[in-house]
């Protein structure tokens, strides 16, 4: 306890110097301002700046990351409420009373309580970062090479059936995620595979080039295949809000925070998972349901709470068990390993002050949003009245230097460009990256623990199956996958409907007939 103590202290005291902390509010700035431009994500700034921050320290670079992570989810909240399109997917939840309050003159209070409710969701977030990270870790230690495939196979088949509204989509991402990360020497004995002779796939699909073509060439087409722009609501009334107000919404934070956190733990289930979810609850509980979507301060908050405390929950388990839970969080773990530090459970052995630091990077993302959110609100407007026209050609560009950077490899722009033209028409037709993403980053991971499992085994797979940890993965990805089979789900409909049909015959009944 006294040494989990100890190293928080160090990892504060560590960004208390003006590099860190000019680091932190750049990163948070650059996230801000991309979270302000409608289409860019957060997948997208954290693919561009990985490549831009290769050559700063470990620590620095990843702390620019974080911090544009939350400030892009962040930023997003501003043209839920100016433009009524949410900058970011998980900003979506947003746009109803955000854009309400902005059309009826309150669009600065609208502004100051969605950066209220990021600053306490993302403060909350990390508060359970702090407290579960470690704890999960510890239980993951017991995880050997059988665990470990299950679990890479669980993350790939959550995320394929959470994401989007077909599972067999994201299924189908998903394995060509895992067949891309298998492009190359393999791990063990260095046999090329899939490379048809052509020398330059020997070392298989860089990480960054795949990420930056599938979210960031692939955002470009997309948006220049659909440039409408959208009028934008004036700021008249102040964003500064009171203390009053934020105070007797507390119980919604600490709901939407929970929730949030809870969802973010959930491989594959993005931000706006838990602000959806965040907001349902508030609706549910609320004395003025009639109010959400006409400008409800309780559903903007719970929205804006929900969406930013999934951050560091998908954290998390991108730490303790080198599973991401998200796609930006994907490209943050890729980050990680690019800088040599692998996630997992072996990291409290082998960096255990990096959790800490994790930690101590996410509080002060936290504290930039706040700064810039309620001090520097007209300068940010700025970044709206960007044309898509000119802003494109220069993510393009940023594409295409970032891949390029990585290895130095021209054959890397020609996998950018390959996969972002491969990802652009996957998504016109309701394919999602996601899973893409999840399953490139995960593929190597399956593959050495299904090797190392089966030469430990001597090629017999009963410990697959026999583990009681293995059992457990098993049996949820296995249900999962089954449950969107309609004969398998119709019978399990049916056996719940009777349970419950029978529990509910058993109980009392609270009305009689009563004779006149």
């Amino acid at each position: 306890m006294f040494q989990g103590l100890e190293l928080f202290g160090q990892a504060y005291l560590g960004f208390l110097n003006i590099t860190s902390i000019t680091y932190g509010l750049g990163g948070a700035l650059i996230g801000i301002m991309v979270g302000c431009m409608p289409g860019l994500s957060a997948t997208l700034c954290i693919a561009l700046l990985t490549t831009l921050t290769i050559k700063l320290p470990t620590n620095d670079a990843i702390l620019i990351l974080i911090c544009s992570y939350v400030g892009t989810l962040y930023g997003g909240s501003r043209t839920a409420i100016l433009l009524n399109i949410p900058g970011t997917a998980a900003n979506a939840a947003s746009c109803a009373d955000g854009y309400a309050l902005a059309q009826r003159g309150e669009a600065g209070r609208a502004i100051g309580i969605a950066t209220s409710g990021a600053f306490m969701g993302t403060l909350f977030g990390v508060l359970c970062l702090a407290a579960f990270t470690p704890m999960l870790a510890e239980v993951a230690l017991s995880f050997g090479a059988f665990e470990f495939f299950w679990l890479a196979l669980f993350g790939v088949a959550m995320s394929g059936s959470i994401v989007g509204d077909d599972p067999l989509k994201g299924w189908l991402m998903g394995a060509l995620g895992l067949f891309v990360a298998q492009i190359g020497q393999e791990g063990l004995y260095a046999y090329d595979r899939f490379t048809f002779g052509w020398g330059e796939l020997s070392g298989g699909i860089s990480l960054i080039p795949a990420l930056v073509g599938a979210f960031g060439f692939a955002e470009v087409l997309t948006t220049l295949a659909d440039p409408a722009e959208k009028k934008l609501v004036e700021l008249r009334d102040s964003v500064l809000p009171r203390f009053r107000e934020v105070a007797q919404y507390w119980r919604t934070v600490l709901r939407s925070g929970v929730i949030g956190v809870l969802t973010g733990l959930m491989p594959g289930v993005g931000e706006d998972a838990g602000a959806w979810m965040s907001y349902a609850a508030a609706k549910a509980t609320t004395r003025e349901k009639e109010l959400f979507g006409k400008g409800s301060i309780d559903g903007l908050m719970a929205a804006e709470t929900g969406d930013m405390s999934s951050i560091p929950g998908h954290i998390i388990p991108c730490l303790a068990l080198g599973i991401p839970g998200s796609a930006p969080s994907a490209v943050l773990m890729a980050a990680m390993i690019i800088h040599g530090v692998q996630p997992g459970p072996m990291m409290m052995i082998s960096h255990p002050q990096f959790v800490y630091d994790v930690v101590a990077m996410t509080s002060l993302a936290s504290i930039s949003i706040l700064i810039f959110g309620l001090f520097l609100v007209k300068p940010l407007l700025l970044v709206l009245r960007i044309k898509r026209t000119v802003l494109m050609p220069i993510i393009f560009l940023l594409c295409t230097v970032g891949a390029f950077a990585s290895a130095s490899r021209l054959f890397d722009i020609y996998c950018m460009i390959a996969i972002g033209i491969g990802a652009f028409f996957l998504r016109r037709r309701g394919y999602q990256m996601a899973p893409f993403v999840l399953g490139l980053v995960l593929g190597p991971l399956l593959d050495k623990s299904l090797r190392r499992g089966l030469v430990l085994s001597d090629g017999s797979l009963a410990p697959f199956f026999t583990r009681p940890i293995c059992i457990g993965f098993a049996t949820v990805t296995i249900f999962t996958i089954l449950l969107y089979i309609p004969p398998f789900k119709a019978l399990v409909q049916g056996i719940t409907g009777a349970a419950g049909r029978g529990i509910k015959s058993l109980l009392p009944s609270r009305s009689r007939d009563i004779a006149p």
